[in-house]
């Protein structure tokens, strides 16, 4: 996931070291921009679609790896 840290620093606004999965969203640069962003990003690296929905639900960039790997396991990727 280093490569997905790196890029949603940048999303975020971040340095990469600050981006874990304890990151609150709330606490930095998530907006809808960043959502969409994030979308465009999951499918590049994972080849993953994500509904902004679920994107919105997310809390922490933890939550955000949890989405990604319960639509791998749904796809029959995982």
């Amino acid at each position: 996931m280093s490569e997905f840290y790196t890029e949603l620093a940048e999303i975020l606004e971040l340095e990469p070291d600050q981006v874990t999965p304890q990151l609150r969203l709330e606490d930095a640069s998530w907006d809808s921009l960043a959502v969409v962003s994030t979308i465009a990003l999951i499918d590049e690296l994972y080849d993953q679609t994500v509904s902004a929905d679920a994107l919105n639900n997310c809390e922490t960039v933890g939550d955000i790896e949890g989405l990604i790997q319960r639509q791998k396991a749904e796809s029959g990727e995982a």
